[in-house]
């Protein structure tokens, strides 16, 4: 298990499309984004900027599950799969060594955005005990659901497809890009089916309304909920990803 997860967690390193999804692209994001709406007569310096760095934190973590995508799809393509399956290595094990070294890129995503934005923006963080409990959750349910993904779909195309949707769809639907409250009624209706929804509102909870781990605590669960669903989906897919990878 802890050497898939030192070989993985070494490619990803080396993966320059990465870096460049994960860190460079949010941050060229933020910049645009606080300097267009910072003018803004309708939200507060604060309020843009507590909408915008957690938002769009939280719609570029769930790119890390096209990288989830293609690792397990060259792994299914390789032969790799197939020859783990025949070791004394269990299904468990070989998931959780997988999925350790995403969990780990998308919390470093996670802190070295939100330290941009205190840097740069002085965005004030809050209760730090409940920062980091919904950023665990985040990243939990991004990596879940991209391991779910990854053992779904056929190509590495349609993963990436499949990612574009979740990613771009949940972030205009679940109030990532504006507020919900400016949204039409049954937008919001549609975003509290989302977990992009409940991950903005207990960021903007914690910062803005100066929230504890306690007020937040139905948001972390709907997250958690989310997240275990995507791994058990994971699970239960896996015998169907194992037949249809190369021996």
């Amino acid at each position: 298990m802890w050497a898939i997860s030192r070989i993985e967690l070494k490619k990803n390193i080396q993966d320059k499309g990465l870096w460049f999804w994960t860190f460079i692209l949010p941050v060229v994001f933020m910049i645009v984004f606080v300097s267009i709406f910072s003018g803004s007569d309708e939200m507060s310096y604060k309020e843009v900027v507590t909408q915008i760095i957690p938002g769009y934190t939280i719609m570029f973590a769930f790119y890390i599950m096209i990288s989830i995508v293609i690792a397990f799809v060259k792994d299914r393509d390789k032969g790799m799969v197939a020859r783990i399956a025949s070791t004394p290595l269990s299904t468990k094990d070989y998931f959780i060594g997988k999925w350790i070294p995403f969990m780990l890129i998308v919390l470093i995503q996670i802190a070295v955005l939100f330290s941009f934005g205190v840097v740069v923006y002085d965005l004030p963080l809050g209760d730090p005990g409940a920062i980091i409990l919904l950023s665990i959750m985040l990243a939990f349910i991004v990596t879940s659901w991209g391991m779910a993904l990854a053992v779904l779909v056929n190509t590495e195309n349609m993963g990436i497809a499949v990612t574009q949707v979740i990613a771009l769809g949940g972030a205009m639907l679940g109030g990532l890009w504006l507020p919900v409250e400016l949204m039409p009624d049954f937008m919001q209706i549609i975003s509290k089916a989302l977990p992009q929804y409940w991950a903005i509102e207990g960021y903007k909870e914690v910062i803005l309304q100066h929230g504890t781990s306690i007020d937040i605590l139905f948001n972390l669960l709907v997250l958690f909920i989310a997240g275990l669903a995507g791994a058990l989906v994971s699970f239960a897919a896996y015998p169907r990803f194992l037949r249809s990878s190369r021996s």
